[in-house]
């Protein structure tokens, strides 16, 4: 039987090739090798083929074989996801579907604030041509000159805009979904209402691939905005940063699009590893904010509105400091600051990764909490506790201790990792707040996840895909 199943899978590689053409896969070891280790490069995986499809129609076909015979999918895109959910397994029972050269703009409709795009066009590419129609694309992340949508969706991705355009999920309007039968679900519509039944497409979003392979999406657009207003502020604590949110969204409402929170540590990283990165302030301060309002309109008072809360917050004595940018060179090297932390810190050495969330207004008191525990646990450890203050997402991450002994600190991680997801269970908040499961996390969704809700992922994982040939071994266990 074992026998059999190898020739099926050998016939399936070859109609693949036959299906995809000569510039349609990879499978010399140099060109798959970039295929093989995730971006945080935990696991290393083994793969019989890179397909490169270029239609849905060649996509379809593709899954038609993969099925037939058995044969494992592991969808790629930009390659960027933290918890190793496009890489294959060791097992080299699996291909890869890159979808790198789907990546057209099918059409864009700036009248109804809406854009189709590939599975396999990047983030950055999107954002400009939402840009050249006058339209706001908001997704924006550190790595969206890598990553792709469909990684996007498959991920429901997060980053700096979530405070006021929401995640993934809600910047889709459709989806067009191969399933793992090889039958195309077309959910392109661009429309803002429709009820025709379940909603679909939400089932596919934060998947990561494990139900069908996106091909296309219908996105959301917005008005670009042309007034932008950006200020690091100097704080004394994450709770002056938390009363400093409400305050600016109860005066400035929706205009507020991002609230950052970063810490002393991560400044001081990016600082020392970065280039051109310097503190604006002329002294240390305990924790800082970047504060990011938008306006459509290019000559309105948002800058004056913004500098006015500022300023009313230091003389009551809420925050320490206050720098509005005035230029675009002082804004980016704002964000600078806040765009390299993940860079800095691996430039530091070993180093801890958690992606949590909870309720914004008990963050303050889960930093306190989580920085006293971590102190019980690895005396010394710098605690780079950074992100998106605004919606209760923080990367939660670890520094060895200076001068401490890098290899010990990491088997310490365990331990570590427990201890920190027991305390965001007990604030009843997310483990994975903006990053996926992937492989990395599959156990902590077991541990954590309502039981009910977890045996309902299993059955809907059962039904679509009863022969679990669609990245196996991802977000669920292989059953």
């Amino acid at each position: 039987m074992r026998q059999h199943l190898r020739v099926d899978v050998a016939r399936a590689i070859e109609r693949l090739k036959v299906l995809l053409g000569p510039a349609g896969y990879l499978e010399d070891a140099g060109d798959i090798e970039p295929f093989l280790t995730d971006h945080r490069k935990l696991y290393r995986g083994v793969t019989l083929l890179v397909a490169l499809p270029s239609s849905t129609s060649e996509v379809a076909s593709l899954v038609e074989i993969c099925a037939a015979a058995g044969l494992g999918m592991v969808p790629h895109g930009g390659n960027t996801s933290y918890c190793g959910g496009a890489t294959p397994r060791e097992q080299g029972s699996e291909i890869v579907v890159s979808l790198r050269r789907m990546n057209r703009v099918r059409s864009l409709d700036a009248l109804n604030y809406s854009m189709t795009v590939e599975a396999g066009c990047v983030l950055a590419a999107i954002q400009r041509a939402a840009e050249e129609a006058d339209r706001l694309f908001p997704m924006s992340l550190g790595s969206e000159g890598s990553c792709t949508i469909g990684g996007n969706l498959s991920t429901n991705a997060g980053g700096t805009a979530v405070l006021r355009y929401g995640m993934m999920r809600d910047l889709v309007l459709g989806l067009e979904v191969v399933l793992p039968d090889g039958r195309v679900l077309d959910q392109l519509k661009p429309l803002r209402k429709d009820n025709t039944g379940y909603d679909l497409k939400q089932l596919f979003v934060g998947a990561e691939g494990t139900l069908g392979i996106v091909t296309a999406a219908c996105l959301k657009l917005f008005p670009r905005p042309r007034g932008y207003a950006t200020a690091l502020v100097a704080l004394a604590s994450p709770q002056a940063a938390v009363d400093l949110l409400t305050g600016l969204r109860g005066s400035l409402g929706d205009n507020v699009t991002t609230f950052e929170l970063l810490p002393r540590s991560a400044l001081e990283l990016v600082c020392r590893h970065i280039d051109g990165a310097t503190d604006p302030f002329g002294h240390p301060h305990h924790w800082y904010a970047l504060v990011e309002v938008s306006l459509p309109q290019a000559d309105s008072d948002l800058a004056e509105r913004l500098q006015t809360e500022l300023a009313a917050g230091i003389e009551r004595g809420a925050l320490d400091d206050a720098l509005l940018a005035a230029s675009l060179g002082q804004r980016s090297a704002f964000w600078k600051l806040r765009e390299n932390i993940p860079e800095a810190q691996a430039r530091e050495g070993a180093s801890l990764k958690h992606d949590v969330s909870v309720q914004t207004g008990r963050l303050p008191e889960f930093i306190d909490e989580g920085a006293l525990l971590l102190e019980r646990l690895v005396p010394g450890v710098r605690l780079v506790a950074y992100g998106h203050l605004g919606d209760g997402n923080l990367h939660f991450n670890l520094s060895f201790p200076s001068g401490g002994d890098q290899r010990v600190f990491l088997q310490r991680a365990e331990e570590v990792h427990r201890a920190i997801h027991e305390l965001v269970a007990r604030y009843r908040g997310s483990f994975s707040a903006e990053h996926g499961i992937g492989r990395h996390k599959v156990a902590e969704l077991e541990r954590y996840e309502d039981p009910v809700a977890l045996d309902l992922m299993r059955r809907l994982k059962r039904v679509l895909d009863p022969d679990g040939i669609m990245n196996p071994g991802k977000v669920l266990r292989e059953e």
